[in-house]
């Protein structure tokens, strides 16, 4: 992983709970103050049915359709990205994963944050629990038959939802993996 030193240079310009608003020469970019390590999970069902949730978003004013994600080291500072996308999608959905893939890691918004995400791809998830999320978090989990993602996509974002692209760069994994494991 490439990067500038942890805080050589930056001002501070502002500090909350959960982020700080920094500024390094002329950029001004947002950091986590717990760590700057995110997971997504793309999981598709045997049923061929994408895991998708929704939840309120107060930075786009109202919901999004997401894939499940989190935090890396809510646990412990030490927790791995895996242990971190298990615990995701099980809290998040009520499925636990038989097997987690790594498939890519990048930045989210390098133009305004330092967030990496690393991308997982969940096999064979195994339905535990409700899901919603922790407390607070009030998510709605829908599971999207494949055939229906592209209208169920427009009629989410017709009904006035915001979609997180990062759903496309999932389900372009979770298909790439699945064609995988299918060939001869």
């Amino acid at each position: 992983m490439t990067g500038r030193n942890e805080d050589e240079g930056l001002e501070e310009l502002g500090r909350g709970r959960w982020v700080r608003l920094v500024r390094l020469g002329k950029w001004e970019f947002a950091e986590r103050v717990r760590g700057s390590r995110a997971v997504m999970i793309a999981a598709i069902t045997d049923d061929d049915e994408l895991i998708v949730v929704e939840q309120h978003r107060p930075a786009v004013g109202g919901s999004t359709i997401e894939l499940p994600a989190g935090l890396v080291g809510d646990d412990s500072p030490d927790e791995l990205a895996e242990l971190a996308a298990a615990r995701e999608l099980e809290e998040e959905t009520g499925y636990r994963p038989s097997r987690l893939i790594q498939v890519a890691e990048g930045c989210s918004t390098a133009g305004l944050t330092n967030e990496r995400v690393t991308a997982f791809v969940a096999e064979r998830v195994q339905r535990v629990g409700d899901g919603g999320g922790v407390e607070g978090e009030n998510i709605t989990v829908h599971l999207v038959p494949l055939t229906e993602l592209d209208d169920w996509i427009a009629t989410q974002t017709a009904a006035g939802k915001t979609l997180d692209l990062k759903l496309h760069t999932g389900v372009y994994w979770a298909l790439r993996v699945r064609a995988q494991r299918n060939d001869p």
